[in-house]
């Protein structure tokens, strides 16, 4: 049995259109994995929300009512009680676009915890955020009791990076998270409650606080630095200088009170795609001593990319007109995917620094970009 969890707050229309979307998915598919409900966590919404309590195809609805908006945690209340092994993360204007992901879910390794989906906009791009062991809020399948045993997220992160506050915990307990073309989400995203100043301030603040508590001691300094100049250039692109400001101020007000779990170089590797983009940039023919490689479609973790650029002995250039292979340059799964390498304007190999796994798949070492593109 899995458990589809949708919080929300004062967007009852966008609540009903992606239930309408859940009760549109096969009864039949759901009855072969022992059945699924639908857990809405209603964060102190104003009136409160009043969903139907069966969808169309069968699948009850239990409502939880907040007295206080809970942000992202409120899912914890839903994973204490759901019943079955999966617990489903959506949105609410998020949904399955189909059932395929429970065969995957069926055939995923007792050691996977998390399944990232493949989550596309309205506009045909994928979503921003995530890595190779990282998955994204609004589309996700996580295992029940990996999930309560790590503690769920965090409240103190509301909203924004406690995904990746989860996965380093999943991590450190010993599990692993993927991603699968297959599990293929549908997010609107719609503007309704989003201000760009208060993102940027629980982004930088939130994103310094995973890596405060995570990364190893001697890479902190570096790690939060990356943190604060991606989040810059992030700021000024879409006009939220205060939330920058008022974000760095409250991390560094805050850093010193958060709890230390540490990871091993190995771990951190892991978590921060380093591992992944070793194992791909580093057994692919294309790259060597002497190859002139650039980074194309910067992005999440660019410098993880680089240094493993780096360490196959190419030489990195800043000029990509002057390179002989070009490498997407994030870490991102959607990113990764939206990536042209540069329009394909030539003959130059464009490499993926980590691959998808795609049909029950994973191929090592990195490949021409496209090739399992749908």
């Amino acid at each position: 049995m899995i458990s589809y969890i949708l919080p929300t707050r004062n967007r009852p229309d966008r609540l009903a259109e992606t239930l309408a979307a859940l009760g549109r998915l096969s009864g039949d598919d759901h009855a072969a994995v022992g059945g699924a409900a639908v857990i809405v966590v209603d964060n102190a919404s104003d009136p409160p929300v009043d969903p139907p309590r069966k969808l169309s195809n069968g699948l009850p609805v239990e409502t939880i009512r907040l007295r206080a908006n809970e942000g992202a945690a409120a899912r914890n209340r839903a994973a204490r009680r759901a019943a079955g092994e999966w617990l489903v993360m959506l949105d609410d204007d998020s949904f399955p676009l189909d059932t395929a992901f429970l065969e995957v879910l069926a055939g995923l390794p007792g050691d996977v915890a998390a399944l990232g989906a493949d989550i596309t906009l309205p506009n045909g791009r994928r979503e921003d955020g995530g890595l190779p062991e990282v998955f994204v809020g609004c589309g996700a399948a996580v295992r029940r009791r990996a999930f309560l045993d790590a503690g769920g997220f965090d409240p103190a992160f509301h909203f924004y990076a406690e995904e990746y506050d989860l996965c380093a915990k999943l991590i450190l307990a010993g599990w692993r998270v993927m991603h699968d073309l297959r599990f293929r989400v549908l997010h609107r995203k719609v503007a309704e409650g989003r201000d760009r100043d208060r993102i940027l301030r629980c982004l930088i603040r939130n994103n310094g606080w995973v890596m405060q508590r995570y990364a190893p001691r001697h890479r902190r300094r570096e790690e939060i630095a990356e943190v604060l100049m991606r989040y810059a250039r992030i700021a000024l692109r879409e006009h939220a200088a205060a939330g920058y400001a008022a974000g760095v101020k409250e991390f560094f007000e805050t850093c010193a009170r958060q709890p230390s779990r540490e990871m091993s170089e190995e771990l951190f590797d892991r978590f921060t795609g380093l591992a992944q983009a070793r194992a791909a940039l580093g057994s692919c023919d294309a790259l060597g001593p002497g190859v002139r490689a650039a980074l194309v479609d910067e992005g999440k973790n660019a410098h993880v990319v680089r240094r493993a650029l780096c360490e196959t002995g190419a030489q990195l250039v800043d000029d990509d007109r002057r390179a002989d292979v070009l490498v997407i340059g994030t870490l991102s799964p959607g990113p990764l995917l939206n990536a042209d390498g540069g329009g394909g304007r030539d003959a130059r190999p464009v490499l993926e620094p980590w691959r998808l796994m795609d049909g029950g798949v994973c191929v090592e070492g990195a490949v021409v970009a496209g090739s399992t593109r749908r």
